[in-house]
């Protein structure tokens, strides 16, 4: 392509339609000039970057392109050749009128101020320019092609593209921030109710960051919050948008799923990933997550509702002990009703000393002697009858009441051991808030030394979660109680993530594998003894024994067994017995217990006691729930049921499970879930779906979130033809928490 005169260019006028350096012919024609001073101006604007020029044939093909264009371009050589200008320089994303460069060449019309960018590999040389053209015709009226003019407006347009992304990104970790992930909140909410889809938001709040701030400043404070940002784009990765709305608080949203299970499994990753100890200038430090979990549109309809609930639901998980996520149920604010009263009540039982210790065997497989009583909480209430220890246990950690408690849990149960032989510990659970409450070492040490208790034969179970605290407190704990002769006892473990090289270091005498390998095994007895294996393979290694709990049946035993394992709690021996039954086996010399085959490995039942719906039919009964497990409940109320009936029960807030009657006992039934239930992050049992507000509206009912009683829709209590008799014996108040 030759060199093209520029006489025309410098003949057009300043106008709107063309914003490139103008010269009037008034001008030219009063100063008449030759034509190589014409190309030596035009040359010397180009090089200031004052203004570049292009020029295209009929077809759209580049005659002219300034030369710093076509090296922004990554063309090779100086002449761009017969490439067509929309391949060169394309439209700026989100600026302009959304049409492309091609479209305005083809409609042959005048433009100006339109925003291109070069469309170069190398982001380095890239150039960002207003565009301005005109049409040129012959003398017939034919068109020639275009000619026009850029001007550079690179760094103007970088400044307003940075603005801009201040104004909507955490200028720290890079996330949205607030005013955008609210936005986006929105957006999808209008959008998805449109199209009658789910969406879920997650409220996260970092747990102990203020005490890094405290302890290492502000600035290993920052650099955790961006570790944290990185660590929470690896667990969400492209599910959701994840935004920081302050302080240490986030927010993640997530389109398109409402199956509880799932999110319950991003939840536990997300948590499990930012619960590991991170590394700042200032040191080694660890932190936790709790989470509070809502779902659109069965939750709330709009942002604000949606926000309200997921609020509610991790003040609900922080107050459970922290380290925990939890659902939005409509019941929730009577719940911290409930808890605030427990914690009362559990002050006043700890005066009152309504607490004992019962005692669940620890078997050696070797020979099936007893070699260990683990502790486990009794709480006899007198309005609320006994009280599982899943129940009250996170109230007493969120209170701190668990200290108290404790401290006495751990006398008694070195008092009743010293009445034992020799040769059988005590086990006893210890709360990370009783483990990091200052003194806790010099306590041990003062009951040891009260009971006079051997050291060796107390057993300390600490759950993964103490280790991850912060490192030169464990440390110095751990080394302290190693030197009073305490057995220490890693407890749960695989339910977190442990280091390695944490645990070669560490003074612990054996792991106890998490029961959660065993509780949701139904349908495959066995479990993962891969895993299982590697374990033991690796406490042995370690020089450290292996325990297993929560175990049921024989064939899982076995398994046990041949992989190495050294003791096992669960039903397959005992289950926990109290202090005078214990001293009764005991009297009677070395204490063996042969195993029993107690059925198959299943997930273990937790005791409710509260009023649900029952639908057969066309008809709604009020029953009692009495123990509830993932797989199946015990439900009291109705009479003349026969096995294989199949019901709907209704547990509130839209939570539906279709469930068969394996057994009957009088106006008690056993049933079993068509599908499994859970976890609620808390230690109850949830259905993996609701009923679909949708459903509700196409079906008449207003759109609007769930509520926590029965499913609206459902039968009335009158309704229908009753085939079930109601029991006269089913119990008419139900205890309240």
């Amino acid at each position: 392509m030759g060199a093209m005169p520029f006489s025309d260019l410098f003949r057009t006028r300043r106008s709107p339609q063309f914003s490139g350096v103008a010269v009037s012919e008034d001008v030219l024609t009063a100063n008449p000039v030759s034509q190589s001073e014409k190309l030596a101006v035009v040359a010397d604007l180009e090089r200031a970057g004052v203004s570049w020029f292009w020029a295209t044939d009929a077809a759209g093909r580049i005659t002219y392109l300034s030369d710093e264009v076509i090296a922004a371009c990554g063309v090779d050589g100086s002449r761009p050749g017969n490439i067509a200008l929309q391949t060169l320089l394309v439209p700026v994303r989100g600026e302009g009128e959304g049409r492309s460069l091609g479209l305005k060449l083809g409609s042959h019309k005048p433009f100006a101020n339109f925003l291109v960018e070069t469309a170069g590999s190398d982001p380095t040389r890239q150039l960002v320019m207003r565009l301005s053209g005109r049409a040129m015709f012959d003398a017939a009226g034919a068109f020639n092609g275009f000619r026009g003019a850029a001007i550079d407006v690179t760094e103007e347009h970088r400044i307003e593209e940075e603005a801009s992304r201040l104004a909507l990104f955490d200028s720290l970790t890079g996330l949205s921030n607030r005013y955008r992930i609210g936005q986006r909140i929105d957006a999808t909410l209008a959008a998805f109710r449109a199209s009658k889809r789910t969406c879920t938001l997650f409220m996260l709040d970092l747990d102990r960051f203020k005490q890094v701030n405290d302890t290492l400043g502000h600035g290993a404070g920052d650099q955790l919050l961006q570790q944290v940002a990185e660590r929470l784009r690896g667990a969400v990765g492209s599910r959701g948008e994840i935004g920081r709305i302050g302080g240490d608080e986030f927010q993640v949203l997530v389109p398109d799923v409402d199956d509880r299970g799932e999110l319950g499994e991003l939840a536990k990753k997300i948590i499990a990933m930012l619960s590991q100890p991170y590394s700042v200038a200032e040191g080694r430090c660890t932190i936790g997550c709790s989470v509070g979990i809502a779902i659109a549109p069965y939750d709330g309809v709009d942002r604000e509702e949606l926000m309200r609930a997921a609020d509610l639901a991790l003040y609900a998980s922080k107050n459970g002990g922290r380290g925990q996520f939890r659902f939005y149920a409509a019941d929730l604010e009577h719940e911290d009703n409930l808890r605030r009263r427990m914690e009362s009540d559990l002050a006043e039982a700890i005066e009152a000393g309504d607490f004992t210790l019962a005692y669940e065997p620890t078997v050696a497989l070797d020979g099936h002697r007893v070699v260990a009583l683990e502790a486990r909480y009794c709480w006899e209430d007198e309005e609320r009858g006994r009280v599982a220890p899943e129940s009250f246990l996170p109230v007493a950690e969120g209170s701190r009441l668990i200290v108290p408690i404790g401290e006495w849990a751990l006398r008694r149960a070195c008092l009743d051991a010293r009445e034992w032989p020799a040769s059988v510990r005590v086990a006893l659970p210890v709360s990370p808030v009783q483990f990091f409450t200052n003194g806790f070492v010099d306590q041990v040490a003062a009951v040891l030394e009260e009971t006079e208790l051997d050291p060796a034969r107390l057993e300390l179970q600490l759950a993964e979660a103490v280790i991850q605290g912060d490192g030169a407190v464990v440390d110095k704990a751990l080394a302290a109680l190693f030197k009073l002769g305490v057995r220490l006892t890693l407890d749960h473990f695989g339910g977190g993530f442990t280091s390695l090289s944490y645990l070669r270091r560490a003074p612990f005498s054996a792991l106890r594998i998490a029961p959660t390998f065993f509780e949701p095994t139904v349908g495959d007895d066995l479990g993962d003894m891969q895993m299982i294996a590697a374990i033991i393979q690796l406490a042995g290694t370690l020089g450290m024994e292996t325990s297993a709990s929560g175990i049921h049946a024989m064939a899982l035993l076995e398994k046990l067994k041949d992989a190495g394992v050294d003791s096992i709690q669960g039903y397959v021996f005992s289950e926990a017995m109290s202090a005078d039954a214990v001293e009764s086996a005991l009297a009677r010399g070395e204490w063996t217990i042969a195993p029993t085959d107690a059925g198959s490995q299943r997930a273990s039942r937790r005791t409710v006691f509260r009023k649900i719906g029952l639908i057969h039919t066309d008809c709604y009964y009020e029953v009692t729930l009495r123990n509830l497990s993932r797989s199946g409940a015990m439900i009291q109320g109705l009479e003349d049921v026969p096995v294989g009936t199949q019901f709907v029960l209704d547990f509130g807030g839209g939570q539906l499970a279709i469930a068969t009657v394996k057994r009957v006992m009088d106006d008690t039934q056993g049933v079993e879930f068509e599908q499994e239930l859970v976890d609620d992050g808390a230690g109850g049992l949830v259905t993996r779906g609701r009923v679909s507000p949708y459903a509700l509206a196409a079906a008449g009912l207003p759109l609007q979130s769930l509520g926590a009683g029965k499913v609206a829709g459902a039968p009335d209590a009158g309704g229908g033809l009753r085939r079930f008799k109601l029991s006269a014996n089913a119990p008419k108040q139900v205890a309240t928490a």
